[in-house]
């Protein structure tokens, strides 16, 4: 088990840190003593939030899709701030709200390039370096609960959600040793500007963002595997969950490969001996 992480004096770069829980999580950072890096497509947005946070933060532009534009963002980030050693891999799209036998194939390959594959090119471009540092370090990946639980027309959403958890959960037992934390973000509705990505109208009625960015920094510092927000969806997890262990029941008793394992025993893929 880690210590608590400090924060203070670390270096923490946060992707759709223009507006939402991105900014929400930098400003909480910024307070706990953190060097901030707010990184966004939308330039505007992150000249004025940077500067109401002043000389310990500063304005990354950044599409997280481009891999070389991410290599110029860590060399910029580092030629001031440093070495960075918190990562929030917050940037996401919004879902257009299509079943998805009619989700435009634009729009499905767009969600996965932001929300799936941005979070891996932000995990390979600053971990590497973490490890190298050996100074430790938290990755934060922002999923939803929509990366929990599945509902009718956010498939393309929910798919990048439920990826990130995944990829989340794989970091985690990867980076463990070394002592570097990841967390992984589910966050229920919160007021965001998320549907303008989609050509809608901004979340509203959803919860501030400010104590979503609470969370994060509490998760960061207890190393928490899973924060979520939302307690109403506790229910519709759980319920997921039972009916996953429950597929179990129905293994036939007969073949060697049914019988329980260790409730401790990891996954491991079966070897092709052929």
């Amino acid at each position: 088990m880690r210590a608590s992480f400090a924060i203070e004096g670390r270096t923490a770069f946060v992707t759709g840190g223009g507006s939402g829980i991105g900014l929400a999580i930098g400003r909480a950072l910024a307070r706990e003593g953190a060097r901030v890096a707010l990184a966004d497509i939308d330039g505007g947005a992150l000249e004025r939030e940077t500067a109401a946070l002043g000389d310990a933060a500063m304005a990354v532009a950044l599409d997280v899709t481009d891999r070389d534009a991410w290599a110029r963002a860590r060399q910029a980030v580092e030629a001031r701030f440093g070495p960075v050693s918190i990562l929030i891999n917050n940037a996401g799209i919004g879902p257009d709200l299509n079943p998805l036998d009619a989700m435009p194939e634009a729009h499905f390959d767009r969600i996965v390039a932001v929300k799936l594959t941005g979070t891996y090119n932000g995990v390979r471009c600053f971990v590497p370096a973490m490890r190298e540092a050996g100074r430790g370090g938290h990755v934060v990946n922002t999923a939803s609960m929509a990366g929990l639980i599945a509902s009718a027309k956010l498939g393309g959403y929910t798919a990048s959600k439920f990826a990130v958890v995944g990829l989340s959960e794989v970091l985690r037992a990867e980076l463990e040793p070394e002592g570097i934390g990841v967390s992984v973000l589910c966050p229920g509705l919160v007021t965001t500007n998320l549907g303008r990505s989609t050509g809608r109208a901004p979340r509203a009625g959803g919860m501030d963002p400010a104590m979503v960015g609470d969370m994060v920094v509490r998760g960061i510092r207890e190393n928490r595997l899973h924060i979520v927000t939302h307690g109403q969806h506790r229910g519709l997890v759980a319920d997921r969950m039972a009916r996953v262990v429950a597929a179990f029941d129905d293994i036939p008793t007969d073949h060697p490969d049914s019988r329980p394992a260790s409730d401790t025993q990891k996954y491991e893929e079966p070897k092709n001996d052929a």
